[in-house]
């Protein structure tokens, strides 16, 4: 997949802001830039994400990727943009509580078999929530378990990257490792990155910059 494009796109269940720069606009979300979608709270970033990903359809106006209206798309197409296409990093993470870390990014990487067993330990390390791999992740606090979610989220190879803010609950430290990681996997994979934010992000270098 090669772009995501938004044609006058407009949430249903809430009036936009009349200033934002994504809300009826035309916008083209190209395969290796990378772009930040700021936002106030209530603005939509989420609504956004869940539009680019499929799960909410509660919009009027056209999502495409590569020019197909994803309203024609059927589950079997929808299970392949999943696989191959796009991954999200969800602001609710939706982590399985009673799984450990480990397990949680396991279930992703049985799937895909897109990281060794070496390359999500030196992730856990990286990120420095190693000692919490065999935690069960309810044990965790919500920045580690931010941490657990974004390395699941490598463990899917992907043209786009949705994070839905990523770094909420991170202190300065933490997120910078998450930034750098990101820059390299991107920047080794081609792929497009797209960061919601409602005030503190992810330190990339952004091509664009967009308020909801």
């Amino acid at each position: 997949m090669k772009e995501l494009s938004l044609r006058h796109v407009l949430p249903r269940a809430f009036a936009p802001p009349a200033t934002s720069q994504v809300w009826g606009e035309d916008i083209v979300f190209t395969r290796g830039k990378t772009c930040l979608v700021e936002a106030a709270s209530g603005a939509g970033k989420s609504s956004l994400c869940g539009y680019l990903y499929g799960y909410r359809r509660d919009y009027d106006g056209v999502i495409a990727f590569d020019g197909t209206d994803i309203r024609k798309l059927g589950v079997r197409s929808w299970g392949d943009v999943r696989r191959h296409s796009i991954a999200m990093m969800f602001q609710g993470l939706r982590l399985f509580p009673e799984l450990t870390a480990l397990e949680n990014v396991q279930i992703k990487n049985n799937l895909t078999h897109h990281k060794t067993p070496s390359q999500i330990a030196t992730l856990f390390e990286s990120l420095g929530v190693a000692d919490k791999a065999h935690a069960r992740v309810d044990r965790l606090s919500f920045g580690q378990q931010q941490r657990v979610a974004f390395i699941r989220l490598l463990c899917q190879p992907a043209d786009f990257l949705l994070l839905d803010e990523p770094v909420s609950h991170l202190d300065d430290t933490n997120a910078a490792v998450m930034g750098r990681i990101l820059f390299d996997e991107t920047r080794a994979s081609g792929a497009g990155v797209i960061v919601t934010s409602i005030g503190k992000h992810l330190d990339l270098p952004y091509e664009r910059r967009l308020a909801l």
